[in-house]
This record gives C-alpha cells, sequence and structure tokens, in this order.
C-alpha cells in the first residue's frame, strides 16, 4: 500500500511546499486569455510590497523552469528523435504548393466572375424598382386627378337636382356607393329628394376620402400641389351642401336623410361638424328655453333640478331620434359623440351664462343639491349608451371633464369642514359643563345624552353623514372629519383631566369646565361616553358602512376599524374620569380627617379623663361619598357595578389617607410624650426625688390613641353600613394595629 503513494520530501511533511504561494499569488491569472501585466501589478501594489511580488514572481519562474527541465527530461527520447523523423520536409512543402496555388488563381476568377453578375443584377433590380415606384407615383397622381374630376363633377350635379326632380321628371341614375359604380334606377313614384340627396353626398365624401389617402402618400408632389385650391374648394362644397342637408334631415326627422349624412361625415372625419350643428339648429333652442341666458336670480335661483327634468323630457322627445341613428349596431356611426358634444356641451355654455351661481360652493346646501341633480342628469345620459366601453368613451371627453371641474367639491368640503367641526368647538370652549334641556323638543336629536358637549359631538358625527351634506366622492374626508372630531372631543376630556389634577388651566384652553365640575358632573360624563361607544360603535357604523357598500370589502373593513378605533379611545377614558370623581370624593373625606388634629390639643396636658366615644368628625368622614352614591344622578347614571366599584376603590384611599394621618398624630403623640418624660425624669433627679416610682395614671398618648380606636370603630361601622367590609381594607388593619389597645390588637371587631 505504502508503494502506491508518491515519495514525499522532508519539507512537505515538516514544513510548506517548495511551490506554495499566498493566498493572493493565483496563478490561474496567467493562464486567461485578456491577462494584462500592467493591470495585474496595480491591482496588487494596494497590499503587497513591490519586494515581495518580485520575489513570489521570480519564485514561480523558478518553478516554471524547473516544471519545462522535468517534462524535457521525462520525453527526453521523443525530443531526439524528433530530427530524423522530419526528412524532406522541405521537398513535400514544395509539392503541395503547386496545387494549391492554382486552386487559389481558379478561385479568384470564379469569385469575380460572380461578383460582376451580382453587380449587375442589383443594377437591374435597383432600376425595375424606380421604374416601378415611379409607376406607382403616376397611377397615384392619375387616380388622384380623376377622383378629383369626379368629385367637381358630382358637387356640379347637386344643384341640378332639384330642378330635376321638382318637375317630376326622375332621369337621373344615382350610383349606389355599395356597389362598385353600379346604377340603379329609382322607380318608386314620389321618392324623396332629400334622400337622394344624401346618398349623392355620401357618395361624395367616400371620394374625398379616398382623396385624402392619396394625398397623404403623394405628399410634397408639384403636380398635388397645384391641385390643392381645386380640392380645398372641392371640400368647402361638400362640407356647405352636406350642412344643409343635415339640417333639413334634422328639421323634418328624416332618418334616412339623416343615417346617410352622418355616414359621409364619418367618411371624410369631420364628426365635430355634425356635432356642432346638431347642438346648434336643434340643442340650443330647447336649453335656451330652460335656462335662458342672464337668468341668474330670477324665480328659481341658481336650481338646477327643475331645469335638467325639463332638459331630459326635451331629449326624449326631440333628439332620441338622432340618438337611435348614431347608436345603430355595425353601422359605423359609434364616433359621433352628441350626448357629449352637443347636448352636454350646451348645457354647461347655458348655465355658465345663465346660472353661474350654481357651481358656487359658498351656498353649501344649494351647491350640493345641484352637484347631486347634475350627476343624475349625467346618468341619464350615460342610460342611453348601449355597452359599458361607450360609457367609458363619453366620460373621457373633454366636455365631461370640463363640467365636473365647475362643482368645486374641495372648496364645499372645506365650508362644511368649517362648519361641522366649528360648532363642535365652540361647544367644547363653554366654561362649564352644561346640561342638556329636558324640556327641549329635540330630545330625538341628542337621545339619551346630559351633556351639550355631547349632544354637539352626535350631532357633528351624523351630520358628517346626513344626505343634505355628504358626497360619496369626499366620503373619504368625511370620515377622516368623523375620526377628528372623536379625537378633539377625547382630547378636549383629557386635557380637563389633566388641568384639573394639576390645578392649571393656562396650558389647556377650553379646560375651565372640568377644572369647576362637581363629582356629580363627571357623573354625565360617564353616562355619555357610554352612550356615545354604544351609538358609534353600532347603529352610527351601520349607516356609515350602508353609505359606503359600494366599496371593496377591503375598504369597508379598514373604515369600520378605524371607526370602532375612535369608540375605543372613548371608552378609554371612562377609568380614567372614574379616578376623578373618586380622587375629589376622597378629598372632600380628607378634609373631615383632618380634624385629627384637634384630637392632640383635647387630650395633651388637659388631664381629661379617658374618652368612651367617638369623635364628631367620623360621621362626616364618609358622608360625601354616601351622599354621591345615594344621588340621583349616580342612582340614574351609573350601573350597579360601576357604583360598587367606585365605593370600594374611594373607601381603600379615604382608609388609606385614614392611616396616614392617624400613624403621624400617633408617631408625634410619642415622640411628644417621650420627651416630655424625659424632661419630667430629670427635674425629679435634680429635685432630689426617686425617680424609680411609677406612675399608674394614663399618659395622654394613650388617651389619644384610645380616642382614635373609638372613631376607627364608628369609622368601621360606617363603612359597614355602606357595605364595604373594613377588615378586607389592608390600611384599616395596619389603623387597627397602631391605636388598639394591646388586647384587642389581633382581631378587628367594632
Amino acid at each position: 500500500m505504502a508503494d502506491l503513494l508518491p515519495p514525499r520530501s522532508a519539507a512537505d511533511l515538516f514544513g510548506d511546499p517548495i511551490d506554495s504561494h499566498p493566498l493572493w499569488f493565483k496563478k490561474t491569472s496567467f493562464l486567461q486569455e485578456d491577462f494584462d501585466s500592467e493591470a495585474y501589478i496595480s491591482d496588487l501594489r494596494t497590499f503587497v510590497p513591490f519586494d515581495t511580488l518580485r520575489s513570489e514572481l521570480q519564485s514561480h519562474l523558478s518553478s516554471l523552469k524547473h516544471e519545462l527541465v522535468d517534462l524535457i527530461n521525462r520525453d527526453y527520447n521523443d525530443f531526439v528523435n524528433l530530427s530524423t523523423k522530419l526528412v524532406d520536409v522541405e521537398g513535400a512543402i514544395v509539392r503541395m504548393r503547386a496545387p494549391l496555388t492554382e486552386l487559389k488563381e481558379k478561385i479568384s476568377q470564379f469569385r469575380e466572375s460572380v461578383e460582376s453578375s451580382l453587380a449587375a443584377l442589383q443594377n437591374g433590380l435597383r432600376q425595375r424598382s424606380e421604374a416601378s415606384a415611379a409607376r406607382e407615383v403616376l397611377e397615384l397622381l392619375l387616380d388622384t386627378f380623376h377622383v378629383v374630376s369626379k368629385v367637381e363633377k358630382l358637387i356640379k350635379e347637386l344643384p341640378s337636382v332639384p330642378a330635376d326632380w321638382s318637375n317630376g321628371q326622375i332621369n337621373s341614375l344615382v350610383k349606389d356607393p355599395t356597389s362598385n359604380g353600379t346604377s340603379s334606377q329609382h322607380s318608386e313614384t314620389g321618392t324623396n329628394l332629400r334622400e337622394t340627396q344624401s346618398i349623392l353626398l355620401e357618395r361624395i365624401a367616400s371620394e374625398m376620402n379616398r382623396l385624402k389617402f392619396y394625398m397623404a402618400h403623394a405628399q410634397n408632389l408639384p403636380f398635388i400641389e397645384n391641385m390643392e385650391k381645386r380640392i380645398q374648394s372641392a371640400s368647402l362644397l361638400l362640407d356647405a351642401s352636406l350642412g344643409h342637408c343635415f339640417v333639413e334631415g334634422l328639421e323634418h326627422r328624416d332618418g334616412n336623410v339623416i343615417y346617410n349624412c352622418l355616414r359621409a361625415y364619418a367618411a371624410i372625419d369631420n364628426t365635430k361638424s355634425a356635432e356642432e350643428i346638431f347642438r346648434t339648429t336643434i340643442v340650443a333652442p330647447l336649453i335656451q328655453k330652460v335656462i335662458p341666458h342672464g337668468s341668474s336670480g330670477l324665480i328659481g335661483g341658481d336650481e338646477l333640478e327643475d331645469d335638467y327634468q325639463q332638459i331630459i323630457n326635451y331629449i326624449e322627445k326631440n333628439c332620441k331620434f338622432l340618438l337611435e341613428i348614431s347608436f345603430t349596431e355595425n353601422s359605423g356611426l359609434h364616433v359621433f359623440s352628441f350626448l357629449a358634444n352637443s347636448i352636454l356641451k350646451e348645457v354647461l355654455s347655458a348655465i355658465q351664462k345663465g346660472k353661474p351661481g350654481a357651481f358656487s360652493p359658498g351656498r353649501p346646501t344649494e351647491f350640493l343639491k345641484n352637484y347631486k341633480s347634475s350627476l343624475d342628469f349625467l346618468d341619464h345620459l350615460e342610460g342611453y349608451y348601449p355597452s359599458r366601453s361607450t360609457v367609458a368613451k363619453f366620460r373621457s371627453e373633454s366636455v365631461y371633464g370640463e363640467f365636473m371641474k365647475q362643482w368645486n367639491t374641495g372648496v364645499y368640503f372645506s365650508l362644511r369642514f368649517q362648519e361641522i367641526a366649528g360648532a363642535l368647538d365652540s361647544t367644547l370652549m363653554l366654561t362649564s359643563l352644561t346640561p342638556v334641556d329636558n324640556s327641549n323638543s329635540d330630545k330625538g336629536i341628542s337621545g339619551d345624552l346630559t351633556l351639550k358637549q355631547s349632544v354637539a359631538l352626535l350631532e357633528s358625527l351624523r351630520s358628517c353623514w346626513r344626505e343634505d351634506i355628504l358626497l360619496l366622492s369626499c366620503s373619504d374626508k368625511f370620515l377622516r372629519l368623523s375620526l377628528q372630531l372623536l379625537s378633539r372631543y377625547a382630547n378636549w376630556l383629557s386635557s380637563g383631566l389633566a388641568a384639573r389634577k394639576s390645578g392649571n388651566t393656562a396650558s389647556n384652553p377650553g379646560s375651565e369646565s372640568a377644572l369647576s365640575a362637581v363629582p356629580d358632573d363627571l357623573v354625565y360624563v360617564i353616562h355619555d361616553i357610554n352612550y356615545l361607544v354604544t351609538e358609534i360603535t353600532g347603529s352610527y357604523l351601520e349607516r356609515v358602512l350602508q353609505l359606503l357598500a359600494s366599496c371593496s370589502s377591503e375598504v369597508l373593513d379598514l373604515v369600520k376599524q378605524s371607526i370602532l378605533q375612535g369608540g375605543k379611545s372613548l371608552k378609554d377614558l371612562v377609568p380614567v374620569i372614574m379616578n376623578a370623581v373618586i380622587e375629589a370624593l376622597v378629598e372632600k373625606s380628607v378634609e373631615d380627617l383632618r380634624q385629627l388634629k384637634g384630637i392632640t390639643a383635647t387630650y395633651r396636658m388637659t388631664n381629661k379623663p379617658l374618652p368612651v366615644r367617638h369623635s364628631p368628625y367620623v360621621s362626616g368622614v364618609l358622608r360625601p361619598l354616601k351622599g354621591f352614591l345615594d344621588g340621583e344622578r349616580a342612582a340614574k347614571y351609573l350601573t350597579s357595578e360601576a357604583r360598587g366599584d367606585l365605593l370600594r376603590t374611594a373607601a381603600f384611599e379615604i382608609t388609606t389617607r385614614y392611616y396616614e394621618l392617624a400613624s403621624d398624630l400617633v408617631s408625634v403623640a410619642r415622640k411628644t410624650e417621650s420627651s416630655l418624660q424625659r424632661i419630667r425624669q430629670g427635674a425629679q433627679r435634680r429635685a432630689g426625688a426617686s425617680s424609680d416610682v411609677s406612675d399608674n395614671n394614663v399618659s395622654d398618648t394613650d388617651k389619644i390613641c384610645m380616642q382614635l380606636f373609638l372613631d376607627i370603630q364608628e369609622y368601621g361601622r360606617n363603612l359597614s353600613a355602606l357595605g364595604v367590609e373594613a377588615a378586607e381594607i389592608p390600611a384599616y388593619k395596619s389603623l387597627w394595629q397602631c391605636v388598639a389597645p394591646p388586647d384587642r390588637q389581633n382581631a378587628v371587631t367594632f
């Protein structure tokens, strides 16, 4: 097994191999086709010194020479025999050169022959192409000349048609445009002259269309430039004759004539003229009857609802026949837009001249009515279109966009914003919480709300989605306004509570109402918040989602979440307001507890006997809390659960404050007693009296503690009367252990 392994040197076993190189030195780089020595050195010089690089290159060069020598030694016999095998090489080369030279000459001659033939062929093809192009131009010019002559001839026949038909002689033959020029004689007696003329005009229009095609392909040619005057003259005569025939067809409601004229207008791509003729001939007189120029300020003001209804009736009576013709299937008349460029354009012009105030958002109520009436009018016009694609084309017309730009909905929303938000803000700036007058007849609007501020919020929220205020195109803005109203009300409450806690209203304008509010007023706030949350997350949310039912489910989910979040922001204020009520009640109770200081003055160095009954202040400690819970507002507007939570929390807070005051009082009394005792003992020692005589008299501190013990017993009974177990309050237990006699500290009984 060891024989299969190549021998290894000592350097390989105990050190680096001879041909080992650093990691940055890549031997494969020299084998690349695009190897550049200068670029290679410039890349390495940034992190490799020149001396190191030179030594590595020299080492690599020596290794390459060593490999070359090894290869030569390995194949030495082949190198030696190579010279012996190369015998008469030069002779072989001479013998091969002669046929190769001959073949090269033949190929060169053949190549020259092919190139000359190819050049001749290309020259012939170029001449043929030039001749073909010239022939096409000549044919195009001839066709153009024939079409111009034909159009002029047909136009000249137009004036002669009435004279021929007035004599009753139907001798002229009218070629049918769908029969490739073959003539058909109209043998029916009484054929309509206008129809015949319209058919001839349609034929002329088709020829003019051909003429436009020829002119587009023969631009800048002198022949065409010389014929431009004749072509323009023919085009003007065609437009005049076609317009006259179209007007007569409209006046007589001749469907065939109108159809032929419209096809003629479509053929020459002049739809605007047909739309303008229809507007000035039929639409304008009708609209003028409804909205005369300069009629603004007259009877009816700038309202458009009745005007739109009259216009709709006129359209149904006088314009529908043309609309039905233009919407004929597979007629090619879909290029016309009479509803936009004739009817809507004339209506817009009439409103701008006759009732410009209708577009003014300065009167929001009238603006909204006119805007909604305009949308209904547009919906009625869209009802004439046979497909969605035609409706989309109608909405893309420039006159449609111009009509919609007249309605400045952004200014309208700004005015409504000021109106709605201003009403709420002015109410929130009142200096006090103002109850709602129950005798007011607006009970249905305010519901069970008790404060004017809350009523103003609910009315503002509902106003955002009232039919006489809401614009569906601005529904996102009204939704944002609704959330802003909720946020404004919540911030008003939060800032008021913060000012109430700090006692400073300078930094929070409008918070005076919270600072002056009594606990009974805050009950109104708690009730109103609960009512508002129920209303907002219930019927109000359903109303909003119903109005936005046309939106996608994703949008409706976002709307629902945003409104629910607004209701939650109000709901989160209830515990904060409840704490404010508790703090107010506790502060009132602490005012009576401060009478504890009088106990020290009563028993300090007065030689009064031990107390046997509680102090008068005890009966007043829980009076604010009891009066609040027994009050009409708390009983009516707070749930039993809320009253129970408030009672327990307030009792805990009052007891804690009671314990703090009593423990401080006892601590001071004991320190004072100890100081007096030391002074008394010092005086006795100086007088020579014995200081070991025990004093069996009751100390002042014991009297104070007994009085406090009697007081907390009565306080505990008062708590029990309210439904709170005093023994379950940790602060009461601490207070009991602080003042109770040693034999009664283990059990809380009273």
